[in-house]
């Protein structure tokens, strides 16, 4: 796959502040990528950064080969932004909105009202096309900032905390919206964001941003084993018979194995992947009657917590 965005040992220091530590990251084309983390942990000067808005104390930024600190005119052609806060001219209308930065690049008057046209049905505004922007609420604001955003045809949108203050309706159809830029258009999203549920609903990998460090990244299976170890498993087996009789049993088994009770079910944690000698041994040996036994799995609520919100040992949570 193709990278377009390479950051390689990069550093922001604002006087004895560091923002930034060390940062390495690689976005591919076509990848919705969610920078997730609370406020403060150095997500929107990454993102400054990657715009050449300010430059890194240390390291190397790239946007398609192309360094934003060097040359940030060619990476602003490349790359559209959306702010958390979308800034319009309130007097003048959605349309007339789209056709005035339309033709900040160049378009005729002609191909300006076809691109407006064109944009505001791609983000559903076509029904208010026509009203004054100052009365459009905070989610189709958003909207329109999209549709701003999709004027030049970037190969590159980073989006700040895009869905700040959009009612739950409205943030469902605008990461609809985002998803299909990726698939259709084929568009590398960068999304920043501290709400958790909205990453893991588009995002193909999630980057952990903590106190300006990238603490773990990947998609949700590969951050699921870097909580749990390298290669641990884990387990929860469900019985007619009470949890701490099977617990009990299992550890006189295999005094080396990890266990406890959650809920009224045994969690159990391996150093290698069960192929089903637990289930007979627990029947065969044990004359325990099995309602469950699953693999467990962490959304990114656990591993949220995990990393910094300073949640809950993961071995006695359930996914």
């Amino acid at each position: 796959m193709t990278k377009v965005i390479e950051i390689t040992n990069v550093v922001k220091k604002y006087k004895e502040v560091t923002a930034v530590n060390q940062l390495n990251l690689t976005i591919q084309k076509g990848e919705i990528y969610g920078l997730l983390g609370p406020n403060g942990a150095g997500k929107s000067t990454t993102i400054f950064m990657l715009l050449g808005l300010t430059e890194p104390t240390e390291g190397e930024l790239f946007i398609e080969g192309i360094s934003p600190t060097k040359r940030p005119i060619e990476v602003k052609k490349k790359v559209g932004f959306l702010p958390d806060h979308v800034g319009v001219y309130e007097d003048l209308s959605g349309f007339e909105n789209i056709i005035l930065t339309a033709r900040l690049n160049g378009f005729t008057r002609k191909e300006a009202e076809l691109k407006a046209d064109e944009l505001l049905q791609q983000v559903g505004l076509s029904h208010a096309k026509h009203k004054k922007a100052g009365k459009y609420s905070r989610g189709m604001k958003q909207r329109l900032g999209l549709a701003d955003t999709l004027i030049k045809e970037p190969s590159i949108v980073i989006m700040d905390e895009p869905t700040l203050g959009i009612d739950p309706k409205g943030i469902q159809e605008f990461l609809q919206m985002i998803k299909e830029l990726s698939v259709e258009k084929g568009i590398t999203i960068l999304l920043s964001s501290h709400h958790l549920h909205q990453v893991q609903q588009i995002c193909d990998r999630v980057g952990i941003f903590v106190k300006g460090e990238l603490l773990a990244e990947g998609d949700l299976d590969t951050l699921q084993q870097q909580l749990l170890d390298k290669h641990t498993f884990q387990y929860e087996i469900d019985t007619k018979e009470s949890s701490d009789r099977v617990e009990s049993f299992l550890q006189t088994k295999y005094p080396k194995l990890r266990t406890s009770v959650y809920e009224g079910k045994l969690h159990v944690t391996t150093k290698q992947k069960d192929n089903g000698n637990l289930v007979k041994t627990l029947i065969n040996d044990g004359g325990f009657h099995l309602l469950s036994f699953r693999p467990m799995s962490y959304g990114l609520d656990d591993i949220y917590q995990q990393y910094f919100q300073g949640g809950d040992d993961l071995g006695s949570r359930e996914g």
